[in-house]
């Protein structure tokens, strides 16, 4: 997977690499036909129940018939009904083998995460799921621009964006080509602030992130990908 252009917004990335992991962890199935009514999501056979299917619709652009067949994936995966941090990473480390994916999916599990518990729910999931592959351009924007503020306190520093980066890279492992030098990850992340810290205060703003990231085409592209998964 090619990694240009990270240092303007590495949703794409995020995207791919998330929807990938889904497939590979079975949860991301083709939709059934069949009628599932009769288990209205089978909320007995779990030790955490999630919330109804009308309220799980309201939340989500997912019809009834995605949430049972999403549902009967994360089920399988994870009967308790929760995934903790340590099993994402464990899916992550399976699936990126040649690199080091610990630290990127330790991000990507908080920015799931979304009441901060220390375990992802279905709710979780899907809400999250809904918003990369159906929600509006700045939804998808706002979301990633809450996996890059780690600390959750309204700015992307380049502490933090550097932490993103090198996630990615660690993640991907020393097989990418071109081979990519040691300083990459900081220059990314001195490309990005060029680009995006309009006022040159040494943070991105919300505002910031969304005026820039709407006026650039490739990342305008990018949100559109991934519509039609399932």
């Amino acid at each position: 997977m090619g990694i240009q252009g990270m240092e303007l917004c590495a949703m794409a990335v995020v995207v791919l690499l998330f929807i990938a992991v889904l497939k590979q962890f079975g949860i991301l199935e083709p939709m059934s036909m069949e009628d599932s009514s009769d288990s209205e999501l089978e909320l007995s056979t779990v030790r955490h129940q999630p919330e109804g299917l009308e309220q799980l619709q309201a939340q989500t652009k997912f019809t009834k018939k995605e949430l049972q067949s999403l549902y009967r994936g994360f089920k399988n995966e994870c009967p308790s009904g929760l995934v903790d941090e340590d099993t994402f990473k464990l899916i992550y480390a399976q699936f990126f083998p040649q690199g080091d994916a610990t630290t990127y999916a330790h991000f990507l599990f908080n920015a799931f995460d979304a009441d901060g518990n220390g375990a992802i729910h279905f709710e979780d999931f899907v809400v999250g799921l809904s918003i990369l592959l159906r929600g509006t351009v700045q939804e998808k924007l706002k979301w990633a621009f809450n996996l890059y503020d780690i600390n959750k306190d309204g700015y992307i520093t380049r502490e933090e964006m550097l932490a993103i980066m090198k996630s990615i890279y660690d993640m991907m492992g020393r097989h990418t080509y071109p081979l990519l030098r040691e300083d990459a990850p900081l220059e990314h992340v001195e490309r990005f602030f060029q680009k995006m810290d309009r006022n040159q205060d040494g943070v991105v703003t919300i505002d910031e992130f969304l005026e820039t990231c709407q006026k650039d085409e490739n990342i305008m592209s990018s949100m559109q990908l991934f519509e039609n998964v399932i």
